[in-house]
């Protein structure tokens, strides 16, 4: 959530930093919520102004044995003003805090302003494309080995799930499983959280309110869980609402979970096979740290994740998002995307982000500054990796002629197999 203060203090820069992302700042919303809330706030000022003069004169009265009924009744009718304009103020708060939910985060000074993707910036290339002659997608190579059934996992549940198989179910574990420890090894704190999480969850780390329709929401007793669209849900909450120590930071975790999203308004995108699903897996990787170490974090963070492709052999390249092409709640992002054969183009496979205190203002996250003064923390978190795009990249990178898969050898000892037939 972005800090009010910076509305009241410098409106017009904030405006302007919002709009290269291509949000439109209300303004007239903003001051009009702004008047009445500091409104409210004298009034309710006044009222305990005079509410106190009363009660002192009441108490004066009393001590002298002088009659002190007008000025009771005076003070019961402060006490039913007082009353009605708390409801006022959480009202006018309720409204102001709206608001600022649903303004994105404004972007960090070094990230290139632009409309869409087509201002993204490269950063970095990695490993050497394969040279395949008509290079087939993963849905024939997996539906001809018999590892991928995604006609069966519609009869189950629809379009967007998938059925592996075999050696495919296989080296989706093998995948987890590699990336888990890989991550361990890295100095992350491995975490299993629960996969049904509640609103303010999601409201801490910006799905909520914004972006409901893309949620899988449960009815739990008289209200309502949500399957969790990201690791980054249930572990970033963790902390919420508690200060944590300064000398743990920076507080790194790593997570294997599944995924949830209802994908609203992207159909007809990425439609055949199991690169945009309802259900997939993804180990995530979630970081929180002091304002002044946040931006090497990010760094660190990245490289972690690109640490898993280079191991698996995959190539890849690294792109600096731009203002038009951030998530909501980012204020930078490195997109790492894998190189698909059949597609001939990069794609993304994990998005790495530095929050700012965004997402810990929101969820009440802090630590203490070297003054020993509770501030907000800053959160990180980045893919590492999302295990089925990285399933389809080593089918697709892989392949021989004859339709089998090289398994990268990495891989091998928790396939036990060098190939995929």
């Amino acid at each position: 959530m972005l800090d009010a203060n910076l509305l009241r203090t410098d409106l017009d820069a904030v405006a302007a930093r919002l709009s290269e992302r291509g949000y439109t700042l209300d303004r007239a919303l903003y001051q009009d919520l702004d008047r009445r809330r500091r409104a409210a706030l004298q009034e309710a000022e006044a009222l305990k102004a005079e509410r106190n003069r009363v009660s002192d004169e009441v108490g004066r009265l009393k001590r002298a044995k002088e009659n002190a009924d007008a000025l009771i009744a005076q003070q019961r009718e402060v006490g039913e003003q007082m009353k009605a304009l708390e409801a006022t103020e959480r009202e006018i708060e309720a409204s102001f805090r709206d608001f600022l939910a649903g303004i994105p985060n404004p972007p960090h000074a070094s990230v290139p302003a632009g409309r869409d993707e087509h201002a993204n910036v490269e950063i970095k290339r990695w490993g050497q494309v394969p040279d395949i002659a008509a290079p087939r997608d993963h849905v024939d190579l997996g539906t001809a080995l018999g590892i991928l059934d995604l006609d069966r996992a519609a009869k189950l549940s629809g379009a967007r799930f998938a059925v592996l198989k075999g050696l495919g179910a296989r080296l989706e574990r093998a995948l987890i499983t590699f990336m888990l420890d890989r991550q361990t090894a890295a100095g992350y704190t491995e975490i299993l959280p629960p996969y049904l999480v509640n609103a303010e969850s999601m409201y801490g780390t910006g799905q909520l309110p914004k972006f409901e329709q893309d949620l899988f929401k449960v009815a739990h007793g008289e209200g309502a869980l949500y399957l969790i669209p990201t690791a980054e849900v249930p572990v970033t909450n963790l902390y919420r609402a508690e200060i944590l120590p300064a000398e743990s930071l920076p507080l790194r975790h790593c997570a294997f979970t599944p995924c949830f999203r209802s994908e609203a308004g992207s159909y007809g995108r990425d439609t055949k096979g199991i690169i945009r699903q309802h259900q997939f897996h993804k180990v995530e990787l979630v970081t929180f740290a002091t304002a002044e170490a946040a931006e090497a974090e990010l760094e660190r963070l990245t490289a972690d994740a690109e640490a898993i492709l280079e191991a698996l052999g995959l190539p890849y390249r690294r792109v600096l998002l731009c203002t038009g092409d951030m998530g909501f709640s980012s204020q930078k992002t490195y997109d790492l995307e894998v190189w698909l054969p059949s597609q001939n183009t990069y794609r993304e496979i994990s998005s790495c982000s530095w929050f700012g205190d965004f997402q810990a203002r929101r969820a009440n996250i802090r630590t203490r500054s070297k003054e020993g003064k509770p501030v907000f923390a800053h959160t990180l978190n980045g893919s590492g990796l999302a295990v089925g795009r990285t399933w389809v990249a080593v089918l697709e990178n892989y392949q021989q002629p004859d339709g089998s898969i090289r398994v990268p050898e990495v891989l091998q000892p928790f396939l036990g197999t060098e190939v995929i037939r």
